[in-house]
């Protein structure tokens, strides 16, 4: 009986083991298969159903996820610009620290390019392709898609907004160009790259700015908020204070407090001049030749004005109103 008993405890952890072994390698293959399909979902999502959101996660799919059987090499020579990128202007200093590290390690990921009539365009990856230059590399590997001119002024612009700081002269730019091209309204820009109408009426204003003063901020001489306070002056007005905001180091407080100034200013000038009554006049004439001293007479009121204390016992002694001691 006790060797019956001891034989039976063994078999039935054994099968205990079996069934756990069994139960761990049912849960990895779904767990496995999962990443694959998620990717594929994303990429299979294409332009159309990402406008309006995150185009970076579209752009970090294609670039992460196309197997390298789908990429190329692409000579330099043949790629150009994105017809509609909205960047005219490259931090020259970030361009040689990616250079720098194409150099010493490569291109880690391929450009997304567009075929055209000469060569190819690019899509996604300028500054690569620049740094590239700098770095003295001939040929980038590369990614092909096929996408409308739509397509391609769309997520030149998002792709900008999302992943770099455009200067806001470069997107009023881009706004404009879009509207124009695609024949949009301000609202309807709005909704498509998931902007407030407000904010796409605001960055177009800076457009109505002197082009001197545009100039500043794509250069970054002077901030957006600087550019903002000088849209309601004239041309001028505004191109006189903007090289004083860079030549004093003016905050943007300061340059509101000034055009506050200006506009109070030129609202006095124009404000009409209103004619005062003879009569006012002439009773004026008379009470500072008997008070020797200015005296304003308007609607309802006689105003006196006097230098100091013995200046007002003075006065006061002309009315007849002192106080006797």
């Amino acid at each position: 009986m006790p060797n019956n008993t001891t034989k039976s405890a063994p078999a039935k952890m054994a099968a205990k083991k079996t069934a756990t072994k069994k139960t761990v390698t049912t849960t990895k293959k779904p767990a496995a298969r999962k990443p694959a399909t998620t990717k594929n979902k994303k990429l299979g999502k294409g332009l159309d159903a990402i406008f309006g959101g995150d185009i970076s996660t579209l752009i970090d799919d294609i670039e992460k996820n196309t197997p390298e059987s789908k990429q190329i090499t692409v000579s330099l020579e043949e790629i150009r610009p994105n017809p509609y990128q909205p960047r005219k202007l490259f931090d020259e200093e970030k361009l040689q620290e990616l250079a720098i590290s194409i150099k010493e390690h490569g291109v880690f990921q391929p450009v997304i390019l567009k075929k055209s009539i000469q060569g190819y365009e690019i899509v996604a990856g300028e500054r690569r392709c620049r740094a590239a230059k700098i770095a003295g590399l001939v040929e980038i590997p590369a990614i092909i898609v096929d996408f409308t001119d739509q397509q391609m002024m769309e997520i030149a612009l998002l792709e900008n907004i999302q992943r770099e700081n455009l200067n806001s002269i470069e997107e009023a730019k881009a706004y404009q160009m879009m509207m124009e091209r695609l024949n949009l309204k301000q609202d309807e820009l709005a909704k498509r790259i998931g902007k407030s109408r407000s904010y796409i009426a605001n960055t177009l204003r800076l457009l109505q700015l002197p082009e001197m003063i545009q100039n500043y901020v794509l250069e970054g001489k002077i901030t957006m908020g600087h550019a903002r306070c000088l849209i309601t002056l004239p041309q001028e007005k505004a191109e006189s204070l903007a090289t004083r905001c860079i030549e004093e180091g003016l905050s943007v407080r300061d340059v509101e407090n000034i055009v506050k100034g200006i506009e109070l200013g030129n609202s006095r000038k124009d404000r009409p001049k209103v004619e005062k009554p003879k009569e006012y006049v002439y009773v004026e004439g008379l009470l500072r030749k008997k008070f020797r001293t200015k005296i304003k007479v308007d609607e309802k009121a006689v105003t006196i004005k006097y230098t100091d204390t013995k200046d007002l016992n003075r006065i006061l002694e002309l009315m007849g109103v002192i106080e006797e001691s």
